[in-house]
C-alpha cells in the first residue's frame, strides 16, 4: 500500500516538474503572460503583447499583401517638441471611450488636467502651454462636429500653428477607430432613434459646405426620434450608409457631395481606394471588436503606456437588436463599401499585431543571446589560466634529464 502511494506521489511530482519546465520554456522571464480566447485575456504569464506566442500565426492568415513599411509602426513621438496626435472620431465606433482613454488613462509626465463638470481636459506638453492632442476631449470640435479626414487635414495644421514659432515643423499623427459595419449602423440607428442628429456637422469640402440639394435630410422637423429600423434603412440620403468610408476618404477627389460629377460606380471605387490608402497611411487605427489588441498596438506605436487595461464590452445596444438574415443582408448591401473597408482594415490590423509580436520576440531572443554571451565572457575572465613558472619548468626539465 505504501509503495503504491509513493509511486503516485512520485508521479505527481514528476508531472508538476514537467509543467514548470514547459512553462519556463514557453515564457522565459515574462512577468505577465496571458492566454486569450478571441480578445478576452486570461492572466496566465505569457506574451508581453497579451497572447500566447504563435497562436495568432496559426489561426490568422492575411488575405492582403502588405509591405514591412505598412506593418511596422514604431513612432518617435515627441510630446515635449511639436508633434500632435489628431483623433478622427467616427460616430458609433467606440470613439468616445477611446477618446477618454487618451485624456484620462495614459501615464504621462504631465497628465491631462480633467476637472469635474467640464467636458474638455487640458493636455499640455511638459513645461509648455500647448496641446499635444487634438480631439473632442482636449480641443473640442474645433474643426466641426465629428470632422472627417477631408476637414481635418485642411483645418488642423492652421489651428495648431504657433505665431511665435514661424519655423516650427509639426508632425501630425492621425489616428481613428473602426467598427463592424452592421453593428455600427445599428448603433447609429439606436442613437438617432433617441434624438441624435449631428446637424451641427459642417461637412466642409473644397472650402464650402454642401447645399441642401447635395445633402438632403431624411426627416422633417428637429430630429428623427422614434424612427423604425425600416425607415432608417429606406432613406437614400442617410449618412449612416458607408459612413466610415466617406469619413476616411478624400472627398475632394469625387467633387465632395455633388454626386453628379461622375457615375456612382466610379465614385464608389475612388472613395473606397482613398479610404483604404488614408487608413493604411495613418499612424494608428484600432478596432472596436479588439480592445486589448488596440491598446497594445497604440502603446507600441507611440511608446506610451495606459494606466488601466481596455475592457471588451459585448453587451452593446447594437448587440441587443435581433436581426433576421434578410435584414442583415440588406444592411450589408447598404454599407457595401464599409464592409470592404472593414475587411481590409481587420486584415491589416491583425497583420500589424502579429508582426509586432514577432519583432518583440526577436528582440527578446537577441537580448537573451547577449546576456548569455556576456555571462560566458564574465565566467571566462574569472577562470585562472594554467601558468608554468620558471621553477616548475626547471624542475620538470631536471627530472627529465635525470631519467634520461
Amino acid at each position: 500500500m505504501d509503495e503504491k502511494c509513493n509511486r503516485r506521489l512520485l508521479l505527481l511530482v514528476l508531472v508538476a516538474l514537467f509543467v514548470v519546465i514547459i512553462f519556463q520554456y514557453v515564457c522565459p522571464g515574462a512577468s505577465s503572460c496571458r492566454m486569450q480566447w478571441g480578445d478576452r485575456a486570461l492572466d496566465f504569464g505569457l506574451s508581453p503583447l497579451g497572447q500566447r506566442p504563435g497562436a495568432e500565426e496559426r489561426r490568422f492568415q492575411g488575405a492582403f499583401n502588405f509591405t514591412e513599411r505598412d506593418l511596422w509602426r514604431r513612432l518617435d513621438f515627441d510630446m515635449k517638441g511639436d508633434d500632435v496626435i489628431v483623433f478622427l472620431h467616427i460616430q458609433k465606433t467606440g470613439g468616445t471611450t477611446f477618446g477618454r482613454h487618451l485624456v484620462r488613462n495614459i501615464r504621462l509626465e504631465q497628465p491631462c488636467d480633467c476637472r469635474a463638470g467640464q467636458k474638455k481636459c487640458t493636455c499640455h506638453r511638459p513645461g509648455k502651454r500647448e496641446s499635444w492632442l487634438f480631439s473632442r476631449f482636449s480641443t473640442g470640435w474645433s474643426c466641426g462636429l465629428h470632422a472627417d479626414w477631408t476637414e481635418l487635414v485642411n483645418c488642423v495644421p492652421a489651428l495648431m500653428e504657433n505665431p511665435q514659432q514661424q519655423d516650427t515643423h509639426r508632425n501630425f499623427y492621425y489616428i481613428t477607430m473602426l467598427r463592424d459595419p452592421v453593428s455600427r449602423f445599428l448603433s447609429e440607428w439606436r442613437h438617432v432613434q433617441r434624438g441624435a442628429t449631428w446637424r451641427a456637422s459642417l461637412h466642409m469640402c473644397d472650402g464650402r459646405t454642401p447645399t441642401p440639394d447635395e445633402l438632403p435630410t431624411c426627416y422633417v422637423g428637429d430630429d428623427w426620434s422614434g424612427c423604425s429600423l425600416q425607415e432608417f434603412m429606406d432613406c437614400p440620403y442617410n449618412l449612416a450608409n458607408n459612413r466610415q468610408v466617406r469619413m476616411l476618404a478624400d472627398l475632394s477627389l469625387v467633387g465632395c457631395y455633388n454626386v453628379s460629377t461622375m457615375g456612382a460606380s466610379r465614385r464608389n471605387e475612388i472613395l473606397l481606394h482613398s479610404a483604404k490608402t488614408n487608413l493604411k497611411d495613418m499612424a494608428f487605427f484600432g478596432l472596436t471588436e479588439f480592445q486589448r489588441k488596440t491598446q497594445c498596438l497604440f502603446e507600441r506605436t507611440f511608446q506610451l503606456k495606459f494606466i488601466s487595461p481596455f475592457t471588451q464590452l459585448n453587451s452593446t445596444r447594437a448587440a441587443s437588436v435581433t436581426l433576421d438574415q434578410q435584414t442583415r443582408r440588406h444592411i450589408e448591401q447598404l454599407n457595401f463599401l464599409d464592409v470592404q473597408l472593414y475587411d481590409y482594415a481587420k486584415d491589416l490590423f491583425l497583420q500589424r499585431f502579429q508582426y509586432m509580436r514577432q519583432k518583440e520576440r526577436q528582440e527578446e531572443k537577441r537580448k537573451r543571446q547577449e546576456q548569455r554571451r556576456a555571462h560566458r565572457q564574465k565566467q571566462g575572465t574569472h577562470r585562472s589560466p594554467k601558468i608554468y613558472t620558471e621553477s616548475v619548468m626547471t624542475d620538470d626539465y631536471a627530472s627529465l634529464v635525470e631519467r634520461w
